[in-house]
């Protein structure tokens, strides 16, 4: 799969992941790496430290872990619009490749 499509595809499901609960980041790349195995971890945190800096995200600090405080990833209100918006366009490229596959 094209690397491009890949991390639009992976930015929208890390939101989509966000949408249903806060996640220490570490949690969240171990998760979706089962999805996508191929994908560096570094990818992960720079998707998700792009996604805090466009406002989609907050990051706040949660408890102690017996080390330093882990780093937790909330969706904000332009974090769910966002994601609502790469929804729409996800069904709608879904639709064309479909159409044309049928034609």
């Amino acid at each position: 799969m094209d690397a491009q499509i890949k991390k639009g595809i992976l930015e929208m499901c890390l939101l989509y992941k966000l949408s249903k609960q806060d996640y220490y980041g570490y949690t969240l790349m171990k998760e979706m790496k089962v999805l996508y195995p191929e994908v560096n971890d570094s990818t992960f945190y720079a998707i998700l430290r792009r996604l805090h800096k466009e406002g989609n995200t907050i990051v706040y600090l949660g408890s102690e872990s017996g080390g330093p405080m882990r780093k937790y990833y909330k969706l904000t209100e332009q974090g769910q619009k966002t994601l609502q918006a790469e929804i729409e366009d996800w069904c709608r490229i879904k639709g064309i490749v479909e159409g044309l596959l049928q034609s």
